[in-house]
């Protein structure tokens, strides 16, 4: 299965989801993430806290929806709600889409420890949607079988953020 997590800028959530993915999904699920109008580079306290947590930080970018052309996701999951929005490519029509709202950590107005407090809430909700996605999914899922899960996934988890 193929996951790609989409957000405005693909600097923070987005990298986030793309990031606890990979390390989670062992192999299982292929991650990708991409932007509408990426900001040409990841958010620095999005490396510092992936790479806290011991996450793999290796080949993760900002990169536009060109980047991706070749990617043929199942489903894409948007993180913010400018994202969610926004128009995707045609390309993207035959994946099934859903949003999972994020806060943003990286808000410019939080101060240091709201930040990294921010972020904690949003990587322990990004690993427990993945963690529960893993355990439910099954690889002959139908395209509404499939938008059911992740959307429920979004909606039973979206209190916690």
């Amino acid at each position: 299965m193929k996951l790609l997590f989409l957000c405005t800028h693909n600097r923070c959530r987005s990298v986030l989801c793309e990031a606890i993915t990979r390390d989670l999904a062992d192999g299982q699920v292929d991650a990708a993430s991409a932007g509408s109008h990426p900001a040409g580079n990841v958010h620095p306290q999005t490396l510092i806290h992936l790479e806290r947590r011991g996450y793999s930080t290796a080949n993760l970018n900002s990169k536009g929806f060109e980047a991706v052309a070749d990617f043929e996701p199942d489903a894409v999951i948007t993180a913010c709600d400018q994202a969610a929005q926004e128009s995707c490519p045609v390309w993207l029509d035959s994946a099934v889409s859903v949003h999972w709202g994020l806060p943003d950590p990286t808000h410019v107005s939080y101060s240091t420890q709201e930040m990294d407090e921010t972020f904690d809430v949003v990587m322990a909700t990004i690993a427990r949607r993945i963690q529960r996605l893993l355990a439910e999914m099954r690889m002959d899922m139908s395209s509404e079988q499939l938008t059911g899960l992740l959307t429920r996934i979004g909606e039973e988890d979206h209190g916690t953020v």
